[in-house]
């Protein structure tokens, strides 16, 4: 199975634009400034780099917490 890839980034304006787009469209932010200055150095199309997996999947299960979706076989601590 091939790692997620990043389809979309920008700076100032641009990511101003992205960010009212996501939330227009009920799509969770999570700011994280370290991450994004590693994301940064990803080209678009380009695979996420192996060393921000965890980071990455901490925050997709922090997003389906938010959400209500956890795994029928998960165990979430207080």
């Amino acid at each position: 199975m091939a790692a997620s890839k990043l389809t979309v980034k920008g700076e100032d304006e641009l990511a101003e634009q992205l960010i009212t787009l996501a939330l227009r469209n009920n799509v969770s932010i999570h700011e994280e400034s370290e991450l994004v200055q590693l994301l940064a150095n990803v080209d678009l199309g380009e695979e996420i780099p192996e060393t921000l997996y965890l980071t990455v999947a901490e925050i997709i299960a922090f997003v389906y917490l938010l959400k209500g979706k956890i795994p029928d076989n998960s165990v979430v601590e207080p």
